[in-house]
């Protein structure tokens, strides 16, 4: 096959073109659209039942129903409760193709964990829905080719806790990954940008990246000794005032840190009584930076900051960090062009690279993670508000009728991408080479020195 030249749409055999290629991306988002009710239930059912990392009982049964439902019967093979209690894996391919070696396998990423107190604010409802939507779009478009049908293989990868505690990781480290060719997903934002610059967390703290990464926290906890805050305070040994010494520290230090770094925290519990001296403390605390050579330098300072604290005070203090680090996530520069030029076709307007990269980072994920295993796109779309994420408003924004076009706008373009990726040998061999090139130039970013 020559460069540039696309393999042949009736099912790899021969004929074909750029028109029909065309005419099967009209064919994915026709699917979508006769899905769309099916669709905006999945999304509604997730939104006004809000469950929190590893607990997402109700919304890991919604989608693997839906699969289990899907017509015809028994089209997808799902597999409940996989590796994780409430993850899940929904794999389709045409008949006949389980005779190829290796077909060219894609996955399509769901989440649907929510937010303590303010639900959906971050719009998990309308990823799963995104997910769900572009695999059914492709395979509806592929369902229509005649025999022999293409090698490839559609996975639909249900991702619990993105929020806290970093769902995808235990899946990599489960082995979900293994023989992805390329994944795709989309996040809900404030704009329609192909990449954002994200960060990337630390088990103690995180790290930068352009897209969207979760930092696990850090729990600071300090231990005084109570005594009657009144009679005889001489006694005691204030764990609250470690905990705001702590605080106030790393306030202070904002003015020497990075314009890139971020640093945001709590103190979850500061005493019991007034009348009491606290002998206990704890607070939690996010770090982001740019890469993973920055991230120990912020660490470090960190730490410092809340052993000088248990110093002052003659507390002793306990700095614990979570199991997983969320990575930067690694742009994938071909598969983004290919994005782009479908959601141009569908009327998405995209914010410049520019415009991405003054906006800032967008916060911090785990399908950074995924994007150091497999290659892989995470855009973000708007959905019809100007709310923020993490806010009340965005919460009635994620549910509301409005973002329902969006949202499946979003996973057309999603989908037609796919069906760029299976048809355009030479675009897929593309992405995988940024994808190498990325890797190699992370590893060189981030050596210490």
């Amino acid at each position: 096959m020559s460069p540039g030249e696309e393999r042949p749409v009736e099912g790899g055999a021969g004929g074909g073109g750029a028109s029909e290629l065309e005419l099967l991306k009209l064919r994915a988002a026709e699917r979508i659209d006769e899905a769309a009710e099916r669709l905006g239930a999945l999304s509604r059912a997730i939104w006004s039942a809000p469950e929190l990392a590893y607990e997402e009982h109700r919304a890991h049964g919604v989608l693997t129903r839906f699969f289990q439902s899907e017509p015809p019967a028994a089209s997808w093979t799902v597999r409940p409760h996989y590796h994780l209690a409430t993850a899940f894996r929904a794999e389709w391919e045409p008949p006949g193709v389980r005779s190829a070696a290796s077909p060219l396998h894609l996955g399509f990423l769901c989440e649907y964990d929510a937010l303590p107190g303010i639900g959906h604010a971050c719009g998990h409802n309308l990823i799963a829905e995104v997910g769900a939507a572009a695999a059914l779009g492709v395979k509806g478009a592929l369902e229509t080719l005649p025999a022999p049908p293409p090698p490839v293989k559609v996975t639909v990868l249900g991702t619990p806790a993105e929020e806290e505690g970093g769902g995808k990781i235990d899946l990599i480290e489960a082995g979900a990954f293994k023989n992805l060719d390329v994944v795709f997903m989309a996040h809900p934002s404030q704009e329609n940008a192909a990449y954002l610059p994200d960060v990337a967390e630390h088990d103690d703290i995180e790290k930068k990246i352009p897209n969207d990464v979760l930092f696990p926290s850090v729990t600071v906890k300090y231990y005084g000794k109570a005594s009657h805050a009144a009679a005889y305070p001489w006694e005691g040994v204030n764990a609250l005032d470690a905990a705001v010494l702590a605080y106030n520290n790393l306030s202070v230090l904002r003015q020497q840190m990075k314009p890139t770094w971020r640093v945001h925290g709590i103190i979850k519990n500061g005493g019991v009584k007034p009348n009491i001296i606290p002998s206990y403390s704890e607070l939690i605390y996010y770090f982001r930076a740019p890469s993973m050579k920055e991230l120990p330098v912020l660490t470090k300072k960190a730490e410092d900051c809340f052993r000088a604290a248990a110093c002052a005070t003659g507390c002793t203090v306990e700095i614990k960090g979570e199991a997983h680090d969320y990575y930067n996530v690694l742009p994938n520069k071909s598969l983004r062009k290919a994005y782009i030029e479908n959601g141009e076709k569908l009327g998405i307007e995209f914010i410049s690279e520019e415009d991405a990269v003054l906006n800032g980072s967008s916060g911090s994920t785990d399908f950074g993670n995924v994007s150091f295993v497999v290659p892989g796109i995470h855009p973000y779309f708007y959905i019809g508000s100007d709310a923020l994420n993490h806010t009340e408003q965005y919460t009635e924004a994620a549910g509301s009728q409005e973002a329902q076009f969006y949202t499946l706008r979003t996973a057309k373009a999603l989908a037609m991408t796919a069906l760029d990726v299976i048809f355009k040998p030479e675009l897929l061999e593309r992405i995988r080479e940024d994808f190498k090139w990325k890797l190699q130039e992370e590893e060189f970013l981030n050596r210490v020195e």
